[in-house]
């Protein structure tokens, strides 16, 4: 008898003869293999399906694609998740880094003073400006031209203008004292004063002596030649040192009672071998003499009894040469200042060049204080200026 099963794998019906021998069923549609009924017990049972299934063709290359697909993607999956997990490690480890960076720098903040852009001190000046009055105008402490000045022993201060004849008195902070007058038609050539307040100045190619307080006249310095003064200096012993122009450029010196001992003929046209027709001159703590003459744009340098020393500068415009220079000093150490349109060159006592500097305005007349303090007339105003290198 023909029985039909239906195949428990694809559903397809199963013809099956009881009497067949055989105990296991083969379904024709997908080669499915199942147990005949009554295999185990001799009876009929229901279909029953057994694990020992034979895998076809078809199965078996939809298996290897799937793991194809699956193994590749688990491999990326676990390189994503290894990758973030590194990304993580990574991340915190800098972040601890930055922080343990940040409390050391913190750290060091506190234990080191911060920096700062400072710029090394610059070296001072050769001479800076300590006092400074006037201005222009004719009332009192006021210039018009003033181009003469000297100091007492009392440190007053004797300023003149050029023209017009007056002298003014200040004290030694620059306050206006008094003044009085000289012949206000003449120039004011040379001026300068002792340690006893007695004022010498130069009109007319005459040296007068004045009393420095009041203006009171004390007469002339008489000199065998007669006229022709340019300018005065005094000296540490009370004398006087004096440029005497009328044949030729002289210098003059004499002693405390106003009568000449030494005569330099020709101070610098014998140097230069050119005719000088303003001569400026300077006396130092020695008794050395100094000649600037202002048409040979040089300074020549003496020995107390007239030996020639030294010639410094010359005209041009390089370092240490002259240009429409004005006036000569010397300080306490020997260095020479001269003042021209350049400032006030300084050179040492063997006449190398040393510096130069400043002041407001044209220095037209200079004067050095027993304090070494610079003073200069500068036109429309006095400066008192403090060497800085001594």
């Amino acid at each position: 008898m023909i029985h039909a099963l239906k195949c428990p794998s694809c559903s397809a019906p199963v013809d099956y003869e009881d009497k067949s021998n055989s105990r296991t069923i083969r379904c024709p549609f997908c080669d499915n293999t199942m147990l005949a009924p009554g295999a185990q017990s001799g009876g009929w049972h229901p279909q029953v399906s057994v694990n020992t299934v034979e895998v076809g063709r078809g199965n078996a290359a939809s298996a290897v694609r799937g793991a194809l697909i699956v193994v590749p993607l688990v491999i990326i999956a676990g390189l994503v998740i290894t990758a973030v997990v590194a990304y993580k490690l990574v991340s915190e480890t800098t972040q601890q880094v930055t922080r343990t960076i940040e409390v050391s720098r913190n750290d060091v903040t506190k234990t080191q003073p911060p920096r700062t852009n400072v710029e090394p001190p610059k070296a001072p000046a050769f001479a800076t400006v300590a006092l400074k009055f006037g201005g222009e105008g004719i009332g009192p402490g006021l210039f018009t031209d003033a181009r003469s000045i000297a100091v007492d022993g009392d440190g007053r201060i004797y300023v003149g203008d050029y023209i017009g004849g007056r002298i003014q008195v200040f004290d030694a902070a620059g306050k206006f004292v008094t003044q009085w007058m000289v012949d206000a038609k003449m120039p004011l050539r040379g001026m300068a004063a002792d340690r006893k307040g007695t004022v010498y100045v130069v009109q007319r190619g005459t040296i007068t002596r004045y009393e420095g307080a009041s203006g009171r006249n004390l007469g002339d310095i008489s000199y065998a030649e007669g006229s022709g003064f340019d300018d005065v200096a005094v000296t540490a012993d009370g004398g006087l040192v004096a440029s005497f122009r009328r044949h030729r450029d002289d210098i003059v010196r004499f002693n405390s009672s106003g009568v000449a001992v030494k005569t330099v003929p020709g101070a610098i046209s014998s140097q230069t071998d050119r005719s000088e027709l303003n001569m400026r001159v300077a006396v130092d703590g020695l008794g050395n003499l100094y000649a600037l003459g202002t048409f040979n744009e040089a300074v020549l340098k003496f020995t107390p009894e007239g030996r020639f020393v030294t010639r410094i500068g010359g005209s041009g415009n390089e370092t240490g040469q002259f240009r429409a220079a004005h006036s000569v000093a010397v300080d306490n150490q020997g260095r020479i200042y001269v003042s021209d349109i350049k400032g006030v060159q300084v050179f040492d006592t063997n006449g190398r060049y040393l510096d130069v500097f400043k002041p407001e305005g044209v220095a037209f007349g200079m004067y050095f204080t027993d304090k070494n303090e610079l003073f200069v007339a500068a036109r429309t105003q006095v400066l008192k200026l403090v060497i800085n290198k001594q």
